[in-house]
């Protein structure tokens, strides 16, 4: 407990107040739009894109849940259990996020690798995070990111398989989150917390276009 006072720092009470606000915002707008997700896949042809809708919703819903409860919740031993679920959280969005994407590609030793590899590098990093709490933070930073730019590896592949105009979402998307971890890591600026959590709710919106692109506008195509 002793490192954690290090690991997190105080915030204000204007400062939580704009982070409750913009949590409370993105994880409302998360639930409509999954429950949408849900509704849209459930009436097409594609069974099994229900299936992948549920992995993506409960991804992102659990996301900005675990991200809401911890950020929230007054300093103590609680806090840093549920730091833990919160930092590990991200890794499974990534992965749930990615899932949508990679099942529109043909079936291939490469498509399965990829697939398996995104869930067993956001699998490994949910084990780094809860049996080393609160080491390794700027490696699990770098880890993030690289997860979430892996897709570039199916480039050809994925422009291909996706809809007009999916892409270029997930792309921007991923540009917001990288741009966002700025701030992220930027302690000494005020409002920095709530900064960075508007960059993952822009971000998380992008990419859930994305996937309603995907799995529901142009899954026909």
């Amino acid at each position: 407990m002793n490192g954690f006072a290090e690991l997190v720092r105080i915030y204000d009470r204007h400062e939580t107040i704009a982070d409750a606000i913009v949590h409370a915002v993105g994880l409302a707008l998360a639930v409509v739009g999954v429950v949408a997700l849900l509704v849209a896949t459930a009436s097409t042809e594609h069974r099994a894109d229900v299936v992948v809708a549920v992995v993506y919703g409960l991804g992102l819903v659990g996301a900005l849940t675990a991200s809401l409860v911890y950020n929230m919740w007054p300093r103590g031993p609680v806090k840093w259990v549920l730091r833990r679920v919160d930092h590990s959280a991200i890794f499974v969005l990534i992965a749930a996020t990615y899932t949508p994407f990679l099942a529109r590609l043909p079936e291939s030793p490469f498509a399965i690798g990829l697939f398996a590899g995104v869930w067993a590098t956001a699998i490994a990093g949910v084990v780094l995070k809860c049996a080393f709490p609160g080491r390794f933070e700027r490696l699990a930073i770098l880890v993030y990111l690289a997860l979430g730019w892996s897709g570039v590896a199916a480039w050809p592949e994925l422009e291909t398989a996706l809809g007009a105009g999916t892409l270029p979402l997930v792309l921007a998307g991923g540009l917001v989150y990288s741009a966002g971890v700025i701030f992220h890591v930027w302690d000494r600026l005020r409002f920095q917390n709530a900064i960075w959590h508007g960059f993952v709710v822009a971000g998380a919106g992008l990419h859930y276009a994305a996937v309603f692109n995907c799995l529901v506008l142009t899954q026909g195509a």
